[in-house]
């Protein structure tokens, strides 16, 4: 029983370590491609397919007006 509670507490005693590991990178990685074959297939599909987006009509909820002579009139009179 005591030899059950020193091992516990030797346990307890070794789980308190807070150092972190370090780690180290290398400054530059290089990445060697001139002895691969690489071998393949373009796999294209058999027909061609083009959508296109149609734009979205709407409902205008404001009229727009290409004249506001009456307006214009009216401030004129207005300001006499």
């Amino acid at each position: 029983m005591l030899t059950f509670i020193f091992l516990s507490l030797l346990n307890v005693a070794h789980a308190q370590n807070d150092e972190k590991p370090e780690v180290k990178y290398k400054d530059k990685t290089e990445i060697d491609f001139e002895g691969v074959e690489i071998e393949g297939e373009l796999v294209k599909p058999q027909g061609a397919l083009l959508l296109e987006r149609k734009r979205a009509h709407f409902n205008p909820l404001i009229t727009l007006r290409s004249n506001f002579n009456k307006e214009m009139n009216g401030s004129v009179n207005d300001i006499k």
